[in-house]
C-alpha cells in the first residue's frame, strides 16, 4: 500500500482536497468538518507535506533555536523542552550553536530569521541594542534574557542567588567566594546585583562558564578565608569540586560548595552538588508557546521561580 496523500483523505472524508487542507492547516472551515477530517487524517496516517503546506499558508511549520554552547547540558536541557513542545504542536525546530560568539550569533538569528516562522534565542550575549536591531519582535521570544521590547522568558535568578546565599548564612558561613561569569552575560549581571550588596560575599574574577573555567578557579578561592564558595553555574561548581579533590581539601568539611542550573550531572557529582534548580525543560516549552501566540502577547515577559535544592556538597556548618 503506497503512502496515503490528501486525495485520499478528501474522498473518505467525502469533501474537497481544498476543504481538507483548510481543515489541517487552520483555514477556515466549519468545526465539525475540521474534527472530522483530523480524524479521517489520523485513522489514514496522512502526514501533510511540509513544503506544499507552505505555500498554502505562507509558513514554513519549521522555527529556529539559538544556544550559545550546546556541550552545556543547561542549553541542551532547555533544547529539549523547546523540540518537545514543537512535536506536540507540529512544529520542526532548527538548532544553531554560536559557541558564545555574539557575532555568530546575529548571523544566525538573520539566517533562521528568513527560514522560519518565528526563533528562539537563548541567553544571547550581544548587547541589547544590537538584539533590537537583529531581532524581529513579532517573531523572536527571548529565553533568560531580558530585553525591553522584545518578549522573554526568564527565571527568577535574584530570587535563586538569595536562596543560596541565606542557606550558607544559616549554616554559619560568614565568608562566602563568589566565582562568577562571562562579563556580557545578562545572567550574569543579575547575580552580580545581588552579590554586590552582600557582606559575606567576596567576589572573585569572572571565569569561563566551563568545567575548566571551575578547575582555575579553585586555588584562588583557597587563597582566600572562604569557607564556602558560591559559583555562576553548575559547570564552574563541578571544576571546583575536581580541584578541591585534588587539593584534598575536604567538601563540605573545609568548604561548601553551592552551583547554580541544577542541571542533570549535579546530582551525580561526588559529592552530589547542592543548586539552584532552574526550570530548563519548562522555560523552553513556555517560550515556544509564547513565540506562537498560544500565550501572552508580542513584548511580554515572563518570570518563572527557581529553587534551592541541597545535597551534600552544603549540608554541613563550616568546621
Amino acid at each position: 500500500m503506497g503512502r496515503t496523500t490528501v486525495q485520499d483523505v478528501a474522498r473518505e472524508a467525502g469533501v474537497s482536497v481544498s476543504t481538507v487542507s483548510r481543515a489541517l492547516t487552520g483555514g477556515t472551515v466549519s468545526a465539525s468538518t475540521r474534527e472530522a477530517v483530523q480524524a479521517i487524517a489520523a485513522r489514514l496516517g496522512y502526514q501533510p507535506n511540509r513544503a506544499a503546506r507552505g505555500l498554502i499558508t505562507g509558513r514554513t511549520g519549521n522555527l529556529g533555536l539559538i544556544v550559545p554552547d550546546l556541550r552545556n547540558p543547561f542549553f541542551a536541557e532547555v533544547a529539549k523542552g523547546v523540540t518537545a513542545r514543537a512535536r506536540a504542536v507540529d512544529y520542526g525546530v532548527f538548532i544553531a550553536d554560536t559557541d558564545e560568539d555574539p557575532v555568530a550569533e546575529r548571523e544566525a538569528l538573520a539566517s533562521l530569521g528568513r527560514n522560519t516562522d518565528g526563533v528562539l534565542l537563548c541567553s544571547p550575549r550581544s548587547p541589547d541594542a544590537d538584539l533590537l536591531k537583529a531581532a524581529d519582535p513579532a517573531t523572536t521570544v527571548l529565553l533568560h534574557r531580558r530585553v525591553p521590547g522584545l518578549s522573554s522568558v526568564v527565571a527568577d535568578i535574584s530570587d535563586g542567588i538569595r536562596q543560596a546565599v541565606r542557606h550558607l548564612i544559616a549554616l554559619g558561613h560568614r565568608r562566602i567566594a563568589y566565582v562568577g561569569g562571562p562579563e556580557d552575560s545578562w545572567a550574569a549581571r543579575q547575580r552580580l546585583a545581588v552579590l554586590s550588596g552582600v557582606p559575606e560575599v567576596l567576589l572573585l574574577d569572572a571565569v569561563a562558564p566551563t568545567f575548566e573555567g571551575g578547575l582555575g578557579a579553585g586555588d584562588p578561592v583557597l587563597a582566600t578565608p572562604a569557607t564556602a564558595v558560591l559559583a555562576y553555574n553548575d559547570l564552574v561548581a563541578l571544576g571546583l569540586l575536581h580541584r578541591l579533590a585534588a587539593r584534598g581539601v575536604a567538601v563540605p568539611e573545609r568548604i561548601s560548595v553551592v552551583g547554580f542550573d541544577d542541571v542533570s550531572l549535579a546530582a551525580m557529582s561526588h559529592p552530589p552538588l547542592t543548586s539552584v534548580a532552574v526550570p530548563k525543560h519548562r522555560s523552553g516549552s513556555v517560550g515556544l508557546d509564547l513565540l506562537l501566540g498560544r500565550t501572552g502577547a508580542p513584548g511580554d515577559q515572563m518570570i518563572l521561580p527557581t529553587s534551592l535544592v541541597v545535597r551534600a556538597s552544603s549540608d554541613v556548618p563550616p568546621s
